[in-house]
């Protein structure tokens, strides 16, 4: 019986230990003692600050991978998995051996948020280096093409290796990598390590990358997506929801989309989580979770009436905007310097409805134990939960999200968004609803 011990840091501080222990069904997680003293709760519903063994037998694997939810937002996703196992491929390994607790420890210190990973495994670079978006682009769409067929030649294998280092942290289907980049915008530089001075953390989505089997999920997306995640950007920020600052970085006649990170401020790291992992609301479960169970949460963690409204003004503007990946890894709180919880800013905030799919033909979440088909007051009978959000606040807050929406069309074509993604999203929009 093999047993694999996973130390968990946070900020150099040893936060506690992971044991995986081969043929047991779930990996089990312990506080060390000085952490119980000193630190704060990695995620207070299901994981209190408090001695004893956590284990959760009875979590999906296929979501959840045998770890305590809050490690489970540490793993890469579909795309950093597609690279790993092309990766593992390539060198004459079976990748199924290459368990979840391998991948955290491959996680290290490069994961989102502030949580590491020792013993790390080391597969490639892990110094800052310069970018060929180019060549990433390209090589991440072999990788998705060809799966375990892939096998890169000795050419590609210093951008494999980059892939490894940047594609493989940020969750998401879609092809990402996390990136540094200066103020002129001249340079970009990996961003899985400490930035230089005059460098800023990022995120970027490959824009035009295509999955072979068209009937995954949302993996890859035709070119123009990213262009198109702007505008919707401009169409969020002027109903007043609050996100990073983003922007279209060009290459080669592509436009990638990207943002600014928000569990880095310089190089200091900060604990996030998602819903997914705070309150085991398995993503993966379509209509299983609410917003008004997502409102629940906030008020057990103490969020701030502010914060609830911009979660009202989230569901209205997916809701109108048609939005429907609103699944639970698509909202994430942050821990602060007064190690406090708060709402991350929103982000995946995209047009995304296809009535042929079985991931976003209907919203993700319930409103109202509704997924489709809503009409005011079923909006109405979320804004009720909200203390202090007042009827006429409401109606306020529908009508500039309808009007916002309702300039899709001509913010789309100042853009050069593809007609056919204006006219796709503009027949879905929900302006109408009464």
């Amino acid at each position: 019986m093999v047993a694999k011990v996973c130390k968990v840091m946070f900020d150099d501080n040893l936060v506690g230990a992971l044991q995986y222990i081969e043929d047991r069904p779930a990996a089990a997680f312990e506080y060390s003692p000085e952490w119980i003293r000193d630190g704060f709760s990695l995620a207070p519903i299901h994981l209190p600050l408090r001695p004893g063994v956590f284990t959760f037998p009875n979590l999906s694997y296929e979501t959840y991978k045998g770890l305590p939810a809050i490690f489970s937002d540490s793993l890469p996703d579909d795309f950093g998995n597609a690279i790993i196992d092309s990766w593992q491929a390539r060198k004459g390994l079976d990748a199924t051996e290459f368990k979840p607790i391998d991948r955290l420890l491959y996680t290290g210190k490069r994961g989102m948020g502030a949580l590491e990973y020792q013993p790390t495994i080391q597969l490639g670079k892990e110094k800052s280096f310069e970018v060929d978006l180019a060549e990433l682009v390209w090589l991440s769409q072999k990788v998705l093409t060809h799966r375990e067929e892939f096998t890169a030649s000795l050419e590609d294998d210093d951008s494999m290796t980059a892939l490894l280092q940047i594609g493989t942290s940020a969750g998401g289907a879609r092809p990402k990598a996390v990136i540094a980049i200066n103020k002129d915008r001249t340079k970009v530089l990996s961003g899985q390590v400490d930035a230089p001075e005059g460098f800023e953390h990022y995120l970027i989505k490959f824009d035009g990358i295509r999955e072979k089997d068209r009937s995954k999920q949302t993996f890859g997306d035709p070119v123009g997506y990213g262009v198109m995640e702007f505008v919707y950007y401009l169409m969020a920020k002027d109903c007043g929801i609050d996100m990073q600052p983003c922007e279209l970085f060009e290459e080669n006649g592509r436009r990638h989309f990207m943002t600014k990170r928000f569990d880095r401020v310089e190089n200091q790291k900060y604990h996030c989580a998602t819903l997914c992992a705070i309150d085991h609301a398995d993503y993966k479960k379509p209509g299983h979770y609410s917003y008004e169970q997502l409102l629940g949460v906030m008020r057990k963690i103490k969020l701030t009436y502010s914060e609830q409204e911009q979660i009202f003004r989230r569901m209205v503007f997916n809701v109108i905007a048609r939005n429907q990946d609103d699944h639970t890894k698509n909202f994430s709180f942050l821990v602060n310097d007064d190690f406090q919880w708060q709402l991350a800013p929103a982000y995946d905030v995209a047009f995304s409805y296809d009535p042929a799919s079985d991931w976003v033909n209907l919203h993700q979440m319930s409103i109202n134990a509704k997924r489709d088909g809503f009409n005011m007051e079923d909006l109405l009978t979320v804004a009720r939960l909200i203390t202090n959000l007042t009827p006429a606040k409401t109606k306020e807050i529908i009508e500039q999200t309808k009007e916002s929406v309702g300039n899709w069309q001509q913010l789309a074509r100042q853009h050069n968004v593809p007609k056919w993604l204006i006219d796709k999203a503009a027949a879905a929009h929900r302006l109408d609803l009464k």
